[in-house]
């Protein structure tokens, strides 16, 4: 390798051309990064003491590249995102002195050209200084060229070039001190020896000043930069050249790096944190280093179009329908388990039908537990190993089963829960309020309503000021329960009429033209059986909706034998670490076994998502995934240990010691003792304060 520091001009002067490879990323500098290059050029000019302005390195491989031409082609491993930048601002200078709308005596338009944009004697693609990559590399030449663009062309090519071109114009510097300042620019010209050098190790550890990578890019680079220039591009072109093209449609760019961060944990059963995919790939790919480059770009080529097909449009209309309801939950963490029953579907491992049966009863289990309040911090984890559970010899029911096995926060809710909570839920202030309605009211409807075209409407209104109709119908304690069924279930529905409708009374709104009796709404039919509106009513009609709910977003359901087969299968798989509290029955004495009983009523009571798990030194109570108390039985008292800093809980008793620097079975830097049950209350108030700021966290 050859480092060297060097005027970026005079870098460019000379036959040469810097060649960007196709597996690298498109020009994606944007107007930030660019006004920050422009004020620094500015800047320069202005500062006569400022001998030199570093940019950064400029990293290429120097040999051995392409076939033999009489300009040296160098491989651009990094710094293309500055390269292409400062190509445009040559390209906006000498397009500023070509129409004359400033004179400059330092050089002409046509020797900025020839130096640093043109190879002035070649012909072809040789004549460019720079080759871009993809759809950039012709708007690039258009750019130069002065043709007419594409109707695909690279916006930012265009856009950035004129944003120069314009701050050049407008600038109180004349060309010559901007040309003194672009005279000032200094980067490091860092040659590769494709032979001696490992260019992929050296790209990761540089440290860009511009744009960071992506994880995708990084991914992308990682495959491609080590093969010949050929199988590049035929990679590319053939499998992630596409890919990237399907997920430009996705509403924004972060959705590749989604995707590669779900196909990982699909693949390894872990979930990578964001800003490590790529080395969670690259584990992946030496863990299986079996597979060819090839083998893994088109398994993640196979599982994009699916990731794509999921979270934009599927081409199959009954397919289609499915996956927009699984949309409208924004329930990302799914994916993973999605795209792989999305695979065995597209292998032949189970038709049609049953895929849409899976993802029925993913889309009810995300449901039902929103409905229920349960905390989706689970939900990444219990997604990520689901498709483990499964045994593909009986998929369906192999399914139902490990839904039904699953308990406390990571739990399917019954058909009970699920209707309780329907019924006294705010759902007006639910994110998936829209969602709610759109699936009540189409249930087993050809004609499909779509609710996006109708407003929510309060059937007894939101005015704190009732009509003396509105109070007369709701009885003497109408304020109280206007506070308790205003958001409910019963009393939402849907119109086209809200304005008409507004505070109106009831027998008006069923009345009127477009009221509850005039509309084509099941939902409105349901109300416009009433003949009054009361608590009664509005608690009628609820039932009537939730009955209906329980069937719009089913549970899953199996045989007493059935499901037998899979709790032994279960039972087998068990790890021998698993405990039960007959683990610890010799530590207790009857004493501290009925304190420890009457605590963990009151723990488990402190929210339905509250569970206990069995270890083998202590017992813990955790909200989602995260310990909040752990406790340790003895013969005499029981150990608790808070998992909080000492000194972040309201404490006014000084039962909690500092236990930071100590040795001790639990979580957390509290501990205390629960001798008797005269203490319970007041612990009781630490471990709740201990519960919300780890609920909190999470």
């Amino acid at each position: 390798m050859k480092a060297t520091e060097t005027n970026f001009l005079q870098f460019l002067k000379g036959p040469k051309q810097f060649v960007i490879p196709i597996y690298q990323r498109t020009y994606s500098w944007t107007k930030k990064q660019c006004a920050q290059l422009w004020n620094d050029i500015e800047r320069i000019s202005d500062d006569v003491n400022l001998s030199a302005h570093f940019l950064g390195s400029i990293v290429y491989v120097e040999k051995g590249l392409y076939h033999v031409t009489s300009v040296p082609q160098l491989l651009v491993i990094d710094g293309q995102q500055r390269l292409t930048t400062l190509s445009l601002i040559l390209s906006a200078f000498s397009e500023v002195m070509e129409e004359q709308i400033k004179n400059c005596e330092s050089i002409t338009s046509k020797k900025v050209r020839n130096y640093f944009l043109f190879n002035a004697e070649e012909d072809d693609d040789t004549q460019y200084k720079l080759l871009l990559t993809q759809k950039d590399r012709q708007t690039y030449i258009d750019l130069l060229e002065r043709n007419e663009f594409e109707d695909d062309f690279s916006k930012r090519i265009v856009e950035n070039q004129k944003y120069f071109k314009d701050k050049i114009m407008k600038s109180q510097l004349t060309l010559d001190e901007i040309y003194q300042a672009l005279n000032k620019l200094i980067v490091v010209d860092i040659a590769l020896d494709r032979d001696k050098d490992n260019p992929q190790l050296i790209f990761e550890s540089l440290n860009s000043t511009g744009l960071d990578l992506s994880q995708a890019d990084l991914i992308r680079n990682y495959f491609l930069m080590g093969l010949q220039p050929k199988d590049q591009e035929y990679l590319y072109n053939q499998y992630w050249y596409k890919l990237e093209m399907k997920f430009d449609k996705l509403p924004d760019s972060s959705y590749f790096d989604r995707f590669i961060r779900d196909y990982i944990t699909l693949k390894t059963g872990v979930i990578p944190k964001i800003g490590f995919v790529y080395e969670a790939f690259k584990s992946y790919v030496t863990e299986h280093a079996h597979l060819s480059t090839e083998d893994i770009i088109i398994d993640v080529y196979s599982y994009g179009q699916y990731y794509v097909n999921l979270n934009l449009r599927d081409k199959d209309p009954v397919l289609e329908n499915v996956f927009r309801d699984i949309r409208g939950l924004r329930v990302d963490t799914a994916n993973p388990f999605l795209m792989q029953v999305y695979n065995d579907y597209i292998q032949n491992i189970i038709n049609k039908d049953e895929l849409i049966t899976v993802f029925r009863l993913v889309e009810s289990y995300v449901f039902r537990r929103a409905i229920c309040s349960i905390p989706t911090n689970s939900l990444n984890n219990t997604f990520a190993s689901l498709s483990k559970e499964i045994d593909k010899t009986d998929y369906l029911n192999s399914l139902k089963a490990a839904f039904l096995f699953k308990t406390s926060y990571r739990r399917f809710p019954s058909d009970e829960e699920f209707r309780r909570d329907l019924l006294i839920k705010d759902l007006y202030n639910f994110r998936n309020r829209n969602y709610l309605l759109r699936k009540l009211e189409n249930h087993n409807r050809k004609e499909i309503v779509n609710v996006e075209n109708y407003t929510i409407e309060h059937i007894m209104p939101q005015n704190k000021n009732l009509s003396v109709e509105w109070q007369t119908a709701l009885g003497s304690d109408w304020e109280a329960i206007q506070l308790s069924y205003l958001h409910t279930l019963g009393n939402l529905t849907l119109t086209g009429y809200n304005s008409e409708l507004s505070d109106r009374s009831f027998t008006e709104k069923l009345s009127l033209v477009g009221g509850f009796k005039d509309s084509p709404l099941w939902l409105n039919r349901s109300v416009s059986k009433f003949s009054t509106w009361k608590k009664e009513s509005i608690e009628e009609r609820a039932n009537i909706l939730a009955e209906r709910a329980v069937t719009v977003w089913l549970s899953p359901t199996l045989s007493e034998d059935v499901l037998k087969r899979f709790k032994k299968n279960e039972n087998e798989s068990k790890s021998k670490t698993d405990y039960s509290i007959e683990h610890h029955a010799n530590a207790f004495s009857s004493e501290t076994h009925k304190l420890y009983d009457l605590l963990k009523t009151r723990i488990l009571n402190i929210d339905s998502s509250v569970h206990e798990e069995v270890k083998k030194f202590y017992i813990a109570f955790k909200y989602g995934n995260r310990n909040f108390v752990d406790l340790l039985p003895a013969k005499q008292t029981i150990k608790i240990w808070l998992n909080c800093k000492f000194g972040e809980l309201h404490d006014p008793d000084h039962l909690g010691r500092d236990v930071t620097d100590i040795g001790h079975r639990g979580n957390g830097d509290i501990e205390i003792s629960l001798k008797s049950e005269t203490d319970l209350e007041p612990i009781m108030d630490l471990i709740q304060q201990s519960f919300i700021l780890n609920s909190d966290s999470e």
